[in-house]
């Protein structure tokens, strides 16, 4: 590992600028980090850092350390951030650690409904599985009947994707009259991209007869951690180099606090060093300065500032403030995010400009606000709410949900 570390951080430090500025800023050289230790003296580059990074110098930050010729895909991921992507190899491993744990075999019938728009997700896993000898549905996420339909069609053995969208499929199969333990060839799901409350696991394990592993990543990152049982603590992968540090100082904290999760990737296209995912967790660790990485485990218990996930997917304000910009007709507004029947739900409160508009006049701003959300958070408002005024104060985003 040290080896590695020592190697990704002088790769960096020599090709991606923004590296090497980072670093003379701390007074640290390449020469300075020879263990996980010493990477705490090397500052947390945010998320939102990074959205202004590649601003300020677009397209990827000066985060890019090969010739811009060798990439093969360039994906984007909410913020906007810019991915570059060239062929490296490990957000494939982490994909086939996951499906190793998730006990997936060549010659099952995958059904993949990550996202294969913009996003890695459903690229990356679709590359995985096919080389290892499974069958992919390249089904992403939408029309409900269909995929059941596949499903009992062709045996499909294995689900990834969001634990609500599986929740949702198997409750559409009932409608349809269909009983999907015993009629579906479904036995394992791989879930992540949201949260998996326990009382949806319970459902899945005893209700379907399913087993579930549940991962955490990111799209710059891979997966990081996974669950292949109740409870909410998750076993962290060997690699890449994962920290539970301080919000404020960047330091580790002791098990049993909470800090926010930082990676250190060995990616030499993108190499993120100390990057800051946004997500608070609390740090199990066994063996205070005695465990390896692959023994510890984090609980989530949130996220760092105001960006919110929503059916798997990261909304921001500065986007969801970008897309309403764009309805003049918009005084003031607030995302309110609520969950009911494992499925999360996004209602715009909106106060229009002029106070008298008339009920078709709001309901054509109404469909005008639907397409902005789209358009820039990649998420559909479930429905807009006319409000008479907001509070001063009021929050652009708010989470409601409950998990338990």
């Amino acid at each position: 590992m040290n080896n590695n570390l020592s190697h990704i951080i002088r790769h960096a430090y020599a090709n991606a600028p923004t590296v090497r500025r980072i670093l003379d800023a701390a007074q640290i050289h390449p020469d300075d980090i020879t263990s996980i230790d010493d990477l705490s003296r090397i500052p947390v580059t945010t998320k939102d850092a990074l959205v202004e990074l590649q601003r300020g110098a677009p397209p990827f930050g000066g985060l890019l350390a090969v010739p811009r010729e060798r990439l093969t895909h360039i994906c984007m991921s909410p913020g906007p951030l810019y991915e570059p992507h060239a062929g490296e190899s490990a957000g494939d491993d982490s994909i086939r650690a996951i499906l190793a744990v998730a006990g997936f075999d060549a010659g099952d019938v995958v059904l993949n409904t990550f996202g294969y728009h913009f996003i890695p997700t459903g690229l990356a896993f679709d590359r995985t599985c096919a080389g290892l000898k499974m069958t992919v549905i390249p089904a992403g996420v939408g029309s409900a009947d269909i995929q059941v339909k596949m499903m009992l069609d062709l045996g499909v053995s294995a689900y990834v994707g969001t634990p609500s969208w599986l929740a949702a499929l198997l409750r559409k199969a009932e409608e349809m009259g269909i009983n999907p333990r015993a009629q579906f060839a479904l036995r394992k799901a791989m879930v992540s991209a949201e949260p998996l409350p326990p009382s949806l696991r319970q459902t899945l394990v005893e209700q379907y007869g399913l087993n579930v592993t549940n991962a955490y990543g990111t799209a710059e990152l891979g997966f990081l951690a996974y669950n292949t049982e109740s409870g909410m603590a998750m076993r962290l992968f060997d690699s890449p180099i994962i920290q539970v540090a301080h919000p404020e100082t960047g330091a580790p904290v002791a098990s049993g606090e909470v800090g926010q999760v930082v990676v250190t990737t060995f990616n030499e296209t993108y190499p993120l060093i100390r990057f800051g995912t946004g997500d608070l967790a609390m740090n199990l660790d066994p063996a205070p300065g005695a465990s390896r990485q692959g023994e510890r485990s984090i609980i989530l218990v949130g996220r760092v500032g105001e960006a919110v996930k929503v059916r798997g997917m990261f909304v921001h304000p500065n986007q969801l403030r970008f897309g309403l910009s764009q309805v003049t007709e918009i005084a003031r507004a607030q995302a309110v995010v609520t969950r009911t029947a494992d499925r999360d739900a996004l209602v715009l409160r909106a106060v229009h400009a002029k106070p008298d508009a008339a009920a078709a006049a709001r309901q054509s701003v109404a469909a005008a606000i639907r397409q902005a959300i789209q358009a820039a958070c990649r998420v559909n408002a479930d429905a807009i709410e006319w409000v008479d005024a907001l509070p001063d104060d009021a929050k652009l985003i708010v989470d409601e949900r409950e998990w338990k």
